[in-house]
């Protein structure tokens, strides 16, 4: 084979393993995603709108005060 010949390879793209390689990620996280969707569009629950009667109303004592005023404590700055 001469220098000013080129060597022509007729092998199909899809026969070539570097391009499932590189396809292959990016296919994946598609169908991925897709099938997340669909659970979570399939797997709604409907959407709560009225308040139960177990929730404390406003001037109620919560059980979890002591960790509320705590965390409130915690992210206020220091004088």
């Amino acid at each position: 084979m001469s220098p000013n010949q080129v060597s022509r390879d007729t092998t199909p793209w899809w026969r070539i393993g570097m391009v499932w390689l590189v396809l292959g990620g990016p296919l994946v996280v598609v169908v991925a995603s897709l099938s997340t969707a669909v659970i979570a569009i399939r797997g709604a629950e409907a959407v709560i709108t009225e308040v139960p009667s177990s929730v404390p109303q406003s001037g109620q004592v919560q059980a979890d005060t002591p960790a509320v005023a705590a965390r409130n404590h915690a992210a206020t700055a220091a004088p």
